[in-house]
């Protein structure tokens, strides 16, 4: 498994993400309250560079003019037809069954690096 250098933990603060290439693909790698995920920068739909969109949170509702903001800094939405994917687990929200590949992430020392299969940051 090759790894791939993403930086240090200071250039990806809370609520940032930062895009790099890490074995021919681009990923996303995103700073969710500390904890790191990574995602292909690539919607399934029709290929548009996902994490280029918008980071936002998964609107429910009880009933008209109620709305609830949940998973906050959690979602993904694209910048072509607004699909959105949860960060944390590449899953579309509105239909798990589709999603875009995740990639783990690891932290050490002070950097951030990804592998094919692993993303690592050192800290």
């Amino acid at each position: 498994m090759s790894r791939y250098l993403v930086g240090v933990v200071s250039e990806l603060p809370p609520g940032s993400k930062k895009i790099v290439e890490a074995g021919g693909r681009s990923v996303g790698v995103y700073n969710i309250n500390g904890q790191y995920y990574a995602i292909r920068n690539l919607c399934p739909h029709q290929s548009a560079a996902l994490c280029a969109g918008i980071t936002t949170s998964f609107v429910t509702s009880t009933g008209p003019g109620e709305y609830c903001f949940e998973m906050e800094g959690e979602i993904v939405r694209c910048p072509w037809h607004f699909w959105e994917f949860d960060i944390k687990t590449g899953q579309m929200v509105v239909d798990p069954k589709t999603r875009t590949k995740t990639y783990d992430v690891t932290v050490e020392k002070y950097n951030v690096t990804v592998d094919e299969e692993c993303i690592f940051v050192h800290m």
